[in-house]
């Protein structure tokens, strides 16, 4: 249930914004979730409501932008997914790939009036 503290920790990031930028009130937070970030989406859209209830972001649209999961082969060059499971590359079977892409998570956007 890390979710909480997440949407806690976005709160005080857009306090923090109001507060340095002179906003009242947040129209729309836009988030960055990657899909090996280990957040679960639907506990922030959960959580959201009540984390914001008095705050800035109070009413305030909550917009989740998936990031997939994409990774590199050192030994081919390839970049882009792969399966669930899979340990290696797709095009040259080689194990040494990394992931380049999927841990994300950061707010991207803020609309505020």
């Amino acid at each position: 249930m890390h979710e909480l503290a997440l949407t806690e920790g976005i709160i005080a990031i857009v306090e923090q914004e109001g507060k340095k930028n002179g906003f009242t009130r947040v129209l729309e937070i836009s988030l960055r979730v990657g899909e090996f970030s280990g957040v679960v989406p639907e506990c922030l859209l959960e959580f959201f409501p009540i984390a914001s209830k008095g705050t800035r972001a109070e009413g305030a649209r909550l917009v989740l932008e998936p990031v997939p999961a994409a990774f590199s082969c050192p030994d081919c060059g390839y970049e882009g997914p792969l399966p669930r499971h899979a340990a290696a590359c797709p095009r040259c079977g080689g194990e040494h790939i990394r992931m380049i892409a999927g841990r994300e998570f950061f707010v991207e956007n803020l609309k505020v009036e």
